[in-house]
């Protein structure tokens, strides 16, 4: 007969000399369960298509590298390219793209729609382009709200609804201002490289500067990048506040351990 095992048993004293055993940590993905998110997959791809679709129809009816300078086509082949990316990883149930990527995009994307709607299209603006030309008819006007509108709203749909928070961070709304300001600095390159009098020498009018002069375009620059920074830091603290839209447990088929899946 053996003795019993008792139930407490002390802990043996180091042994000097020898390291105490580090702890042994076990990442998140080693014990959750993958789980494929085919609705999230197949939204993203939509999303992609309609970006995709809208900047496709402007370089056909345009000249693509006039095109290809609108901050509106950069910002939507990013959400295209970002969107795709996405899609992949919720399919095959990958570990979602970093929030610093997707937060951006959103941010990039949003400022498209908003500087649109707000500046460029209202009439009440000084930067309304309204009176410019004709209003945009046909394949142009389908490009255009597929562009200005559908996008956009996409875009903050799968953020609010299928994406999980990140969280981000304070630091991430400043570098999302990079790229703005990396615009900036080529809309005004652009401009001088291209000969006076030409139609479109300056994309936008708050940047024009034979309207406005550098002065005036620094001065809207500045005020358009405080007011894009508010919206950054806007989306950085709804992202802390906003409930996780899918968050949901499932009982492992084999443990019956309740798991958090990942998104993506």
């Amino acid at each position: 007969m053996t003795a019993p095992i008792p139930k407490d048993i002390p802990e043996l004293p180091a042994i000097p000399g020898i390291p105490a055993p580090v702890p042994f940590l076990v990442p998140a993905t080693a014990v959750v369960a993958p789980v494929r998110r085919p609705l999230a997959a197949t939204f993203r791809i939509l999303v992609a298509l309609t970006a995709a679709t809208g900047v496709a129809i402007d370089l056909i009816l345009g000249d693509p590298l006039r095109v290809l300078s609108y901050f509106t086509v950069q910002s939507s082949l990013l959400v295209a390219v970002v969107f795709i990316a996405s899609a992949g990883r919720a399919w095959t149930a990958r570990r979602p793209l970093p929030g610093v990527v997707t937060g951006g995009t959103l941010l990039y994307i949003s400022i498209t729609g908003l500087v649109y709607h707000l500046i460029l299209a209202n009439e009440s603006s000084v930067f309304s382009m309204t009176g410019d030309a004709a209003p945009p008819t046909g394949w142009q006007a389908v490009a255009n709200h597929l562009l200005h509108t559908v996008t956009p709203i996409a875009a903050a749909v799968d953020w609010l609804l299928l994406t999980r928070p990140a969280p981000l961070a304070l630091r991430h709304a400043a570098t999302w201002l990079l790229y703005p300001l990396a615009y900036l600095v080529f809309s005004l390159a652009r401009g001088a490289m291209v000969s006076p009098g030409s139609p479109a020498r300056y994309l936008y009018p708050f940047l024009d500067v034979d309207r406005h002069g550098y002065p005036g375009v620094l001065a809207n620059a500045l005020l358009l990048g405080l007011a894009f920074y508010a919206l950054a830091l806007l989306l950085v603290t709804l992202d802390h506040l906003r409930p996780d839209p899918v968050r949901r447990r499932s009982r492992h088929p084999e443990t019956g351990f309740r798991l958090q899946p990942p998104v993506g």
